[in-house]
């Protein structure tokens, strides 16, 4: 009888083509695991006579009560946005992770970087990841669902994964925004948005759209620009809009960093503001409330969701349980609008 070809958690993995921590939870019946996936594994284990080393698998399978929150690379050539929304939501999941008894890692991956999941879960340095990145998000989904890692997204998740959010109500927090500018009396009412391709960015514009609509003044594509989020894309976005439409009298923008840029050139233009041009933000950072010009902004209640991100996370590591949750929205009122 030849030698067998099975005689590690590894060989299992290989002839699997999974991680080798999802070799040992579908050992050990895990429901993060998909059941097809499961049955395949245990299958080539039966078929080889595999018996798992008890101590072995339990050190395998040894939780690291850490999670990892997943970011953007620190390379201008792949990321070079200010994230200062980022912070402010880790300060959340900190908090959160902290009553739960877990530690918090930061990784920063590049877009199009496919190794690190299996690096950090093989390894048993983290338990599961909290996805933050936005650029090349399906990519970083795809990951880690392949790997069979446990993850929770901020933001709605690509189509086709099922997989646990936490996302802002953007189509709500697009809407009243636009419609406390037009209730103010303003006519010429313009959109700064983030990248156009992204879900939360379309759902923001959705909101604009229908409050336009509703006040029976339609949609303008010389009053939409685009960004990227920061204070420079802003800057950028303000000044195309005011080439573009002079009479712009207000503008929703996708971001607080846009709307400070926004804001300076407003003003570098001679023009004031609120009383010529109106400016509503979005996210309610900290610096909304303490800049210059105290920002009129969307809060979308960011501590909050990075402790949901945190709790929901960690009941997906022990239950299994895909969850979905939506954080409600609401305008905060300063000096800009």
């Amino acid at each position: 009888m030849g030698e067998k070809t099975v005689k590690t958690i590894e060989d299992i993995a290989r002839l699997a083509n999974v991680s080798k921590s999802t070799v040992s939870r579908a050992l050990s019946d895990s429901s993060l695991v998909k059941q097809e996936t499961k049955d395949l594994i245990k299958k080539i284990a039966s078929e080889n006579d595999f018996c798992i080393n008890q101590s072995a698998r339990s050190l395998s399978i040894k939780q690291s009560k850490t999670i990892a929150f997943v970011t953007h690379a620190y390379y201008n050539e792949y990321f070079s946005i200010e994230d200062l929304f980022g912070l402010e939501i880790m300060g959340g999941i900190s908090n959160g992770l902290y009553g739960l008894g877990y530690d918090l890692l930061v990784i920063h991956v590049k877009p199009g970087d496919t190794r690190w999941a299996h690096e950090y879960l093989d390894s048993g340095r983290v338990d599961g990841f909290i996805l933050m990145t936005s650029c090349r998000k399906i990519k970083h989904v795809k990951t880690l669902a392949d790997a069979q890692a446990p993850f929770i997204v901020w933001g709605f998740p690509p189509e086709d994964y099922d997989c646990c959010s936490v996302a802002g109500d953007d189509v709500k927090g697009g809407k009243i925004a636009t419609e406390y500018l037009i209730r103010s009396g303003r006519k010429n009412v313009g959109f700064i948005g983030g990248p156009a391709d992204e879900i939360e960015v379309q759902h923001r514009m959705k909101g604009y759209r229908s409050a336009m609509e509703a006040a029976g003044v339609g949609m303008d594509p010389s009053l939409m620009v685009h960004g990227d989020y920061s204070h420079a894309s802003g800057k950028i976005a303000m000044e195309q809009l005011l080439q573009q439409r002079p009479d712009v009298d207000a503008v929703f923008v996708n971001s607080d960093l846009m709307a400070i840029g926004a804001i300076n050139v407003i003003q570098k233009f001679g023009k004031r503001v609120p009383e010529d041009i109106a400016v509503v933000g979005y996210d309610d950072l900290t610096i909304a409330a303490y800049n210059n010009l105290p920002l009129t902004t969307i809060s979308q209640k960011i501590a909050m969701a990075g402790k949901l991100l945190a709790q929901n996370l960690v009941q997906y590591i022990q239950t299994g349980l895909v969850s979905h949750v939506t954080i409600p929205v609401e305008l905060v009122v300063r000096e800009s609008a």
